[in-house]
């Protein structure tokens, strides 16, 4: 391979690299808007938060229907000295450990809504105190 063949190689890769790397199929410089900015809408994070805290809420409560009949079921069948019910614990308490799992997780996606939310909120007013309203401003600092 000579020199020359080489840096051809390396253009295309280039160019190749630099094209693919696009968020989301996007192309350079955003959206629809072509601007590129990030736009939050803060009553839409809160209906998402909203959404993750009463999937938490309804899954909690669905997911425990079963719950304690699996437990006596497999404490009777243990006792009957059959292997399902050992084998039923064990599903019982992974069951469990998933959900709770689970459960997290939304709590965890609302939170950082919540965060989210107020964060922006505070970021507004920091850049809303920081413009100058007048040339008085530039007086007081």
């Amino acid at each position: 391979m000579t020199w020359e063949e080489w840096e051809q190689l390396k253009s295309e890769a280039a160019q190749r690299s630099s094209a693919s790397t696009r968020l989301n199929g996007l192309p350079p410089g955003g959206g629809t808007t072509g601007t590129g900015d990030l736009i939050v809408h803060d009553d839409e994070l809160g209906k998402m938060g909203n959404t993750a805290y009463e999937l938490r809420q309804k899954f909690g409560v669905d997911s425990d229907h079963a719950r304690p009949s699996t437990f006596t079921a497999s404490i009777d069948l243990f006792n009957d000295g059959l292997d399902t019910g050992a084998a039923l614990t064990e599903l019982h308490d992974a069951w469990n450990s998933q959900t709770k799992t689970l459960k997290d997780a939304c709590a965890h996606i609302s939170n950082h809504f919540d965060y989210t939310r107020a964060q922006h909120a505070k970021d507004q007013v920091s850049v809303a105190t920081s413009m100058p309203v007048s040339t008085i401003d530039s007086y007081i600092k």
